[in-house]
């Protein structure tokens, strides 16, 4: 009842998860870099376009020009519009000087004459090409901008365009937009798809119980409640959060089969329901709660990076562990219990089991003893080999790892943010077209601050600096700034005096003013880099804002000018700096975390340090699986230190778990780590064949750097399966046995000190009598 109440509100939760994937998902909102770009650009000056680009024979025809106006006329009512610039009203404006009429010509003549004449490239920059731009603040809200991109396709429709033209409504906010909605298809897609496998492998590999398919009903509840606290939390959908559902179905089973597994095993020893219970709660549940909490701690790791999508990432990981923590505790040990009370009620034997009378309480007796099948046998090997040759495997593993940490250091990196969606989504072709067409607008923005943004000399001092960035440097394609307004104004000169300049100022209207001033003291200067984004990549961009910031430093502006640079662009260039230091230490941290952690609950240095040494030769493989397979680092793959740390730690920790418990029994550490291997082998081998299948999930998504994530994590998860039966075994047994060795010592020591001190005593009492 407390679990149905629950997916109710987790329901109600799950309404209010929002869509992210603006330039906020990728630098803090509370750092300086955003700080700048939000406050003295995006408020002061930043707009968004929609563009509205008509395509076809000739877009001079006087019928296509009417139905361009006619929804330019619809466009511009649309609320939160603030501007809207047309072909058509340029040649309405130019023939209302020439006729006073403030119309379409009809006469094709004149209108080849006033584009000739007055028709900026910008809206039209080819005879087979028209161009509206839809003009918004650049602090509209997302919801808003949908509402406008919506209005402006209804207007288009209305708007009755001649059939042999084709209109495309494109731009970054329409791509932003479809990748949002692209998303949430995904989403759907990739859960359908992991449900799909996980049931695939449970019915496949968890044979061995009764109710095979349980732990994937368990585990989605604990998916639900998720989606809940997402919602209550604030936490928002992005290219990178969406990728944690598929990888906490592949956590979370894992805890459902260990409760699953070991309720099974207390069962078929004959106890009672109730003792089952006690016995899997006493044992099992410490084991997975310890390894759940380490794999928390290498998740921790995540909120050192400076993205917040991966931040986000790191808080749904850790918050979906634990709700399907509890749902495997209290939902999945309840409902088995229930089942297993309901099929005696109903069954009165199982194959191969047998019941007492009836006038006692059932139990389950065992018949014959359990035969090894080919898996436990396998695993059984495997550990055996391994301990038998610990010198030659752990000298192999070493060796690889250490050369996979040095190959890591020279995986590229992938900046290229259009390269992480769909290539085939058609709003990203439409943006492509749209720039081949148009050029690229990616841009350099320049905060100019002084005293007075009417000095001549810092007006000559912008002139002079954009001519010489656009002459000497490749990459800039051109300026605009106030200084060619107030020089089309005054012949093509800049007014000598202050006050001439002011003048032209107040003669401009708000558009043209706003656009490039604000206030008294703040100037914006844009320089142009086209495609820069696509071509030079943000490693480029970075490098290109370098030579800008020295260039203005040796052409020192006027005394008291300051300057600051900042735009879309140089918000993504602080994703290179999180992805290649930020990476790099989010691993080390996660590996002191765990190592911590796993001191502080065993106060134990070998039960300590046997997992982390484990998962740090997975840590050495990745890195050389990643250079020799020439896939490259993303946000996502960044976190992949954090991820192999805190998934393969669990195997790890549980392996750990049960080899003590047979060590307590009796077991010398070869036998003790053998009955391990077999007895939870099974169980650690189908969590992590699910969690292998539930990652497997993430490669079928359309997003690339989804897709990605998932091919690299599935073969972590595998590496770190197969570091937990053939590394794990050697360096516990060796370690345990070193420590043995140095106690017996240290005992014989003692023993022997303690017999000569009699010996010393008697010589003493001999003297003295």
């Amino acid at each position: 009842m407390i679990a149905l109440l629950l997916i109710i509100i987790s329901f109600q939760g799950a309404q209010l998860i929002g869509m992210a994937s603006g330039t906020d998902t990728f630098v803090d909102k509370n750092s300086k870099l955003y700080q700048d770009y939000d406050h003295l650009y995006l408020n002061l000056f930043g707009t968004e376009s929609i563009v509205v680009m008509v395509e076809g024979s000739d877009v001079t025809d006087p019928e296509l020009l009417k139905a361009l106006d006619r929804a330019y006329l619809s466009i511009q009512k649309i609320p939160g519009v603030v501007e809207v610039t047309s072909p058509s009203t340029v040649i309405k404006e130019v023939n209302y000087q020439m006729t006073g009429r403030s119309i379409i010509p009809d006469d094709p003549e004149t209108i080849d004459g006033i584009i000739t004449s007055a028709m900026p490239s910008a809206l039209m920059p080819d005879d087979t090409h028209a161009i509206m731009s839809v003009v918004m603040e650049g602090t509209t809200s997302d919801a808003t901008q949908e509402d406008i991109l919506r209005e402006t396709e209804s207007s288009i429709e209305l708007a009755n365009f001649p059939a042999d033209y084709n209109i495309i409504v494109t731009g970054d906010p329409a791509f932003m937009i479809a990748m949002n909605d692209e998303m949430t298809t995904s989403m759907g897609m990739l859960l359908s798809l992991s449900v799909l496998l996980m049931i695939i492998v449970l019915y496949l590999v968890f044979k061995h119980v009764r109710w095979r398919l349980l732990p994937l009903p368990i585990v989605l509840v604990g998916i639900i409640f998720t989606f809940g606290a997402m919602g209550f939390l604030d936490i928002p959908m992005s290219m990178v959060s969406m990728s944690a559902f598929p990888v906490l179905i592949g956590l979370g089973i894992d805890y459902a089969i260990q409760f699953h597994n070991r309720i099974e095993e207390e069962l078929a020893r004959g106890v009672s329901d109730e003792e089952a219970v006690i016995d899997t709660i006493k044992h099992t549940g410490p084991a997975v709660l310890i390894a759940l909490i380490i794999t928390a701690l290498g998740f921790f790791s995540l909120f050192t990076s400076t993205v917040p999508m991966i931040q986000d990432f790191g808080k749904l990981l850790m918050i979906g562990i634990a709700m399907c923590f509890l749902s495997s505790l209290f939902l999945g040990v309840t409902v088995l219990y229930g089942f297993d009370k309901i099929s005696k009620l109903n069954i009165p034997g199982r194959l191969g089991l047998k019941k007492k009378s009836a006038h006692h309480e059932t139990h389950i007796i065992i018949d014959e003893e359990h035969e090894a099948d080919f898996l436990e046998k396998a695993l059984k090997g495997i550990s055996t080999f391994s301990m038998r040759n610990a010198f030659l495997v752990l000298f192999i593993a070493g060796s690889l790892c250490v050369g996979g940490l040095y190959a890591d250091n020279l995986v590229g990196i992938q900046t290229d943010t259009q390269t992480f969606v769909p290539q085939d989504m058609p709003s990203l072709l439409e943006l492509k077209h749209m720039g081949n067409i148009l050029g690229g607008d990616d841009q350099l923005n320049l905060i100019i601050k002084s005293g007075d943004n009417a000095d001549p000399e810092l007006l000559k001092w912008i002139d002079e600096f954009s001519e010489h960035e656009v002459d000497g440097r490749s990459h800039i394609q051109g300026s605009s700034s106030i200084v060619d307004v107030v020089k089309a104004a005054n012949s093509g000169e800049i007014p000598d005096s202050s006050e001439k300049i002011q003048d032209i100022y107040d003669q401009l209207s708000d558009r043209e003013r706003d656009a490039y001033l604000e206030g008294s003291t703040i100037i914006l200067l844009n320089l142009n880099i086209g495609n820069a984004m696509t071509d030079i990549g943000l490693e480029g961009i970075e490098s290109l804002s370098n030579i800008v910031e020295e260039d203005i430093y040796w052409m020192t502006p006027p005394p008291g000018v300051h300057i600051t640079m900042t735009g879309n662009s140089m918000v993504y260039v602080a994703v290179i700096s999180a992805l290649t230091s930020g990476r790099v230490f989010m691993t080390m941290l996660g590996i002191v975390l765990v190592f911590a952690g796993l001191l502080v609950i065993y106060r134990d240095i070998l039960k300590a340090l046997t997992p982390v040494l484990t998962m740090v030769m997975v840590v050495g493989w990745s890195g050389g699986f990643m250079y020799y397979t020439g896939m490259e680092y993303t946000p996502m793959t960044a976190t992949l230190g954090a991820l192999i740390l805190g998934v393969g730690s669990e195997y790890a920790i549980l392996m750990m778990e049960r080899y003590f418990e047979e060590r307590d029994k009796g077991a010398d550490p070869e036998e003790a780590m053998q009955e391990a291997s077999v007895k939870i082998g099974k169980a650690i081998v189908t969590s992590g064949l699910t969690t292998v299948f539930g990652f497997s999930a993430l490669i079928a998504s359309p997003f690339s750097i989804t897709s990605n994530f998932g091919v690299i994590t599935v073969m972590d998860v595998v590496l770190a399966l197969l570091a937990t039966f053939v590394i794990f075994p050697p360096i516990i047994v060796t370690l345990d046995k070193f420590r043995e060795k140095r106690r017996h010592l240290h005992q014989s020591h003692n023993k022997s000190g303690s017999g000569g001190s009699n010996i010393l005593k008697s010589i003493q009492e001999a003297i003295t009598q």
